[in-house]
């Protein structure tokens, strides 16, 4: 069986009719007539459709077309389904044609999950150009280090030349200033050639503050009656949703099938509001997996109230495992600001996410001042993906200062072989293979209405902090406006020949083999989490059962404190030793075993 190259047939947007031409639909409820104009000619009044639709066939348009819709006050908008924005956010949509591209992957099905080691990425710092035909270039070191599964960070057209991506605005359209729509398929199927599954981050929680012309294009789409940290909350379960829940399900399968994408990770999900009988989630879910089912598609979520309930049954593959990260990141650093202070010497908690997946599984999280999570003992660890860095754990700290920067090298080490050995499924943040000096702060480029609110925003989120309760402290906080703040963060790939550096990347090379030829095969028999003991204060073992018989053991100090006649379940020394970081059960130890029944 071949993979079917096919563009997405959506229901809006523009499409490239058969015999020639092209139709234009837009859903704008709340105006009675809607013109278009096409390359800039007078506008031509489009026919109004029930349901609050209008569309208009244009004979003479065709791929390169430029157009804008115009609203009856004359506002000039860009399609909310553009597929190409090459004037950015306020200019005119492109029509493109889908199958401009000459597809070469036929044979890829994607592969199982159980092999993902991902690496996330955000395009425009990956490398100098800050391009999706320049990040083909650096594909085979990916490659060779272990990673099967890039994860780009959202490139949904945003304001302006820089932006994390959580600011887009128009979801079909890859940013500009990465490159052109066949650009980003190039990419993948570059990816593909070498083993490597491609999944992007979509945001289906919100808009950007720049750039929403949806908001006076169709209001319907929004609702008062829930709220998100960024403003009005996403119409999914309200009069009027109907069009709103399609648009967004529209945006999956567009990336799946046209983009050949392996998979979603959907941000912030706990933000996407929905209280109909189905919730949007679901939908989406069972309608890209009906939609493609010949090949492997992995759906990941972000989201803040740990629900084991959306992993089971397996709509949804996995979910960003924060907990396993804040134990890590605490044993390494010390650290016990804002959240870190409900996980600081806890060792309950680190055993607890490590073995089971969720650190908190319904128990009071005083930061939040009320319960956090589900129980999850109950998955399979593939169920969660773990990581030490990642986009926000670097970028929302004051100076984007990565963990290398911040962690004694022992204890890096530590926590990195317990991360990258664990059963759940392990991440990397771009350059953190080879401990990168670049930081990764904070950065976009809005217009002059937004860009000061920003800017003081950002200090002022940090005023809370003793550490900068110095206004003078708080000044040195980098600019996110600066295009400085932007170059900082560009990976310097020439560290990597650099002797620290390279030793660092030899390291993870080396790790990462292990876990292909020891951890990967055994990750489909290891059906649910694992059971746990705490040694001493930052000790654990771990123990996950294997479907074959015998067992996987972690024995773990993470802590600067040798342990004194620990009391290890069985004999401490059973089993092949895998992987060890350390002496024994010294300072900063770990020991990878497996014990398989003969």
């Amino acid at each position: 069986m071949t993979f079917a190259h096919r563009a997405h047939a959506m229901p809006f947007g523009a499409t490239l009719l058969p015999g020639g031409g092209v139709r234009f639909r837009l859903w704008a409820p709340a105006h009675d007539r809607v013109g278009l104009e096409c390359d800039g000619t007078a506008p031509q009044p489009m026919r109004q459709e029930p349901g609050g639709w209008h569309g208009l066939d244009v004979a003479m348009a065709g791929a390169g077309t430029r157009y804008r819709f115009v609203l009856p006050d004359g506002l000039r908008v860009p399609d909310p389904a553009s597929r190409h924005q090459p004037a950015d956010v306020h200019g005119p949509s492109e029509v493109v044609d889908p199958a401009a591209h000459r597809w070469t992957d036929a044979a890829w099905h994607g592969r199982p999950w159980a092999e993902a080691v991902v690496y996330e990425l955000h395009i425009g710092a990956f490398t100098p150009e800050g391009s999706f035909r320049a990040a083909i270039e650096r594909l085979p070191h990916l490659a060779a280090l272990g990673v099967t599964a890039l994860q780009i960070m959202p490139v949904a057209d945003f304001p302006g030349g820089r932006n994390w991506g959580y600011d887009g605005v128009l979801p079909f359209a890859p940013d500009a200033s990465y490159g052109r729509p066949e650009d980003l398929k190039a990419l993948v199927q570059a990816a593909h050639g070498l083993g490597l599954m491609v999944l992007l981050d979509v945001v289906y929680n919100h808009f950007g503050p720049e750039g929403a012309y949806l908001h006076a294009i169709a209001p319907q789409a929004f609702t008062d009656r829930h709220s998100t940290p960024w403003g009005a909350a996403l119409n999914f379960d309200g009069p009027d949703s109907a069009p709103v829940r399609d648009y967004f399900i529209h945006n999956a399968l567009y990336w799946i099938e046209e983009f050949h994408l392996d998979g979603l990770r959907l941000d912030a999900v706990h933000a996407i509001l929905d209280d109909s009988p189905r919730h949007v989630l679901d939908e989406l879910a069972e309608r890209v997996r009906a939609a493609v089912p010949g090949r492997h598609v992995h759906l990941v979520l972000e989201n803040e109230e740990n629900q084991a309930g959306r992993l089971v049954p397996r709509h949804y593959t996995a979910q960003w495992n924060d907990d396993a990260h804040h134990v890590l990141h605490v044993a390494a650093t010390g650290e016990r600001s804002g959240y870190y202070a409900d996980y600081q010497g806890n060792t309950e908690l680190l055993g607890r996410a490590l073995a089971e997946g969720f650190a908190f599984q319904g128990q009071m999280m005083p930061y939040r001042g009320h319960p956090r999570g589900e129980p999850s003992a109950g998955l399979p660890p593939t169920a969660f993906i773990a990581f030490l860095q990642n986009h926000d754990q670097i970028g929302n700290r004051a100076f984007g200062d990565r963990l290398s920067h911040i962690a004694p090298k022992a204890a890096l080490r530590a926590v990195a072989s317990v991360a990258l050995l664990l059963p759940q499924i392990p991440m990397l943040f771009m350059g953190e293979e080879w401990a990168a000096a670049q930081p990764f702060p904070f950065f976009c480029d809005f217009g002059p209405d937004l860009a000061d609110a920003v800017r003081e925003g950002r200090r002022a989120e940090f005023a809370r902090f003793p550490e900068f309760a110095d206004p003078v402290t708080r000044e040195r906080i980098p600019d996110p406006l600066a295009e400085g703040t932007f170059a900082s963060a560009k990976l310097g790939w020439e560290d990597m020949a650099k002797p620290d550096h390279a030793e660092t990347l030899a390291w993870h090379r080396a790790i990462l083999a292990v876990r292909h030829a020891e951890i990967i095969p055994r990750l489909p028999g290891i059906r649910r989490g694992g059971s746990w003991r705490v040694l001493a204060p930052g000790a654990v073992e771990i123990l996950w059962s294997l479907d074959a018989g015998g067992t996987l053991r972690l024995r773990a100090n993470l802590s600067d404190t040798a342990i004194a006649d620990p009391p290890i379940s069985g004999n401490p020394e059973a089993g092949r030793v895998i992987w060890q970081e350390g002496q024994g059960v010294g300072p900063w130890s770990t020991r990878w075993s497996i014990e398989d029944l003969a």
